[in-house]
């Protein structure tokens, strides 16, 4: 039995929900597919039409609420103790992602992360920040992913126990500003329930624009920061925290932010150019985290 959960934000997410209803009828599984909107401006009457098919639901929240409440949301409609969640702008790779995730389901307590993979072909330049970084930071092997469980680990493709979520859910009492999936993830370790990692990945299919993509880095880092001064999370838990905490200890903080400062319209011509620089993006990173936690 098998709960599919997917939050869904101003996006066609009727291919995906086909794909999984057909994968998961060959399959014979009991199962269904919750689809949450989070109060989206377009798409509402195309993806209500997922209505029509067996076992599937759609449902619209009346304002938006940010990812966390929607996930948590999504664990109270479920009706099986088996929750699968997909990110809306993801697809399967392979025509067994649900059989695989069913060869996963035990009665052990531990979340099970199928992975991520990106399109081959390069796509136009305007994207291509958001791709280089995901083909070389998150599309990782199994065994890059068992080096570091639970840094590697993201909420877009994984399986989880309701008797599990129940201990470690999504804290909705953050800003909607990124990095609650880093949070979940130290909840986790904190929590010691394992994370396995396997090869069964979606293609993560919605791009963002250069520059959306890094002022979302900027909203990201400015929640860690929240996160970190909150003692939600341990800095050292962070690659980029534990660094610009390195930098701060080491009395050398002004002078990374003052040269991010003045360099930054030469990074940010790099990031949106055609060859983006993921040494510089790292730069450009901490040197914003250092800014404001300088100010």
């Amino acid at each position: 039995m098998l709960s599919i959960l997917i939050p869904v934000y101003n996006y066609d997410v009727r291919p995906l929900v086909f794909e999984l209803h057909k994968q998961c009828t060959a399959s014979t599984i009991e199962f269904e597919i919750v689809v949450q909107d989070d109060a989206s401006e377009i798409f509402i009457n195309e993806n209500n039409s997922i209505t029509n098919l067996n076992f599937c639901s759609y449902n619209v929240l009346q304002k938006n609420c940010g990812r966390s409440v929607v996930r948590n949301t999504l664990v109270q409609l479920a009706k099986f103790d088996n929750l699968l969640f997909l990110d809306a702008d993801t697809m399967p790779v392979s025509a067994i992602f649900i059989s695989s995730y069913i060869n996963q389901i035990t009665i052990e307590e531990k979340i099970v992360y199928g992975g991520i993979v990106y399109q081959t072909s390069k796509p136009e330049n305007s994207k291509l920040l958001r791709w280089v970084y995901g083909k070389k930071r998150e599309a990782l092997s199994v065994t890059k992913r068992n080096a570091e469980p639970y840094l590697s680990f993201l909420t877009l493709n994984f399986l989880i126990k309701k008797s599990v979520f129940t201990k470690v859910k999504f804290n909705e009492n953050i800003p909607n500003l990124r990095h609650e999936d880093t949070l979940f993830s130290f909840d986790l370790m904190k929590n010691k329930i394992k994370i396995g990692h396997i090869d069964n990945p979606i293609v993560h299919l919605g791009l963002d624009l250069n520059t959306n993509f890094i002022i979302k880095s900027e909203k990201a880092i400015d929640n860690l920061h929240y996160l970190i001064n909150k003692k939600l999370i341990d800095y050292q838990y962070v690659k980029l925290a534990k660094t610009a905490i390195y930098v701060k200890k080491s009395n050398m903080q002004f002078l990374v932010s003052k040269i991010f400062t003045v360099a930054k319209p030469l990074l940010l011509k790099n990031l949106i150019g055609k060859k983006p620089s993921l040494l510089l993006f790292d730069f450009y990173r901490l040197g914003y985290f250092c800014q404001i936690n300088n100010d």
